[in-house]
């Protein structure tokens, strides 16, 4: 395994929620990665994020890493979520909730409800 690939590895395994996205939670560099971390911004989600932009190999490796073309990618305890849709469609649906649950990762409940009322 790559060096990228080993940083990635203890990255999403030693964090419980880790972003892998272009720019940072507080300056995303894009709209799909802006939206993901504005839904997990909002629900006061504590949260790793990883710039991929900052280092060409994680960029690489992580498309590698997840057999996931795109970016940005979530992880939560380890196990890779999904991208920008994929969040997207689970937020609306309740699901992202109930995956935070049961995994014990802490997030404000009534934000995550103010979210699926704006978009109904």
């Amino acid at each position: 395994m790559s060096d990228a690939q080993n940083q990635i590895k203890e990255t999403v395994t030693t964090n419980d929620v880790v972003l892998f996205m272009k720019g940072t939670k507080m300056m995303p560099q894009c709209g799909f990665s802006s939206r993901v971390a504005g839904v997990l911004n909002f629900m006061g989600l504590e949260y790793t994020d990883v710039n991929v932009l900052a280092d060409e190999a994680i960029r690489q490796g992580i498309k590698e890493y997840s057999d996931w073309p795109t970016i940005p990618q979530l992880y939560v305890k380890g196990e890779f979520v999904g991208g920008c849709d994929i969040i997207t469609e689970m937020m609306l649906s309740g699901e992202l909730d109930t995956l935070f649950e049961e995994n014990g990762v802490t997030f404000n409940k009534d934000a995550a409800d103010q979210i699926r009322a704006a978009n109904a």
